[in-house]
């Protein structure tokens, strides 16, 4: 994860868009999409779930593009651990993956993810939507 990144944040309204993403190439292009369509939106980026983790308990985030297929685990799952928590149930998260399956899609809907869209369609619109959705909590029974 880029700690430089995450240090140059100014202040509690400056949005940030966490990218959990372990390919390179991908990382690179979701970039490319936010600083072309979103300025002052401060991006960083995990390779893993567990350095999403720590970033999420360092800093605020905004909103998370989730690949599903992670070296440590699926972000699915990683969604569902989100959603269980109070701290984090409100960001909106946006799963960004390459084959996206029923499977994940229903995993995907328990845990409150906003969209699921296929790497080759992700766009700018699938961003703005996340901005501007307010999440709401799941409830715990």
């Amino acid at each position: 994860m880029s700690q430089q990144i995450a240090a140059q944040q100014t202040g509690a309204n400056t949005k940030t868009c966490l990218i959990v993403e372990d390919s390179e190439f991908d990382q690179e292009r979701i970039k490319r999409i936010m600083n072309k369509s979103f300025q002052g939106v401060f991006v960083a980026v995990a390779t893993t779930i567990e350095e999403a983790r720590e970033h999420m308990a360092r800093y605020q985030t905004s909103i998370i593009l989730l690949d599903n297929h992670l070296p440590d685990g699926t972000g699915a799952n990683f969604a569902m651990e989100l959603a269980e928590n109070p701290t984090f149930a409100r960001i909106p998260i946006v799963m960004v993956s390459d084959w996206p399956t029923p499977f994940m899609f229903d995993k995907a809907d328990s845990a409150g993810v906003i969209d699921v869209v296929n790497k080759s369609d992700f766009g700018a619109r699938y961003i703005h939507n996340a901005l501007n959705y307010s999440v709401k909590p799941k409830r715990v029974n």
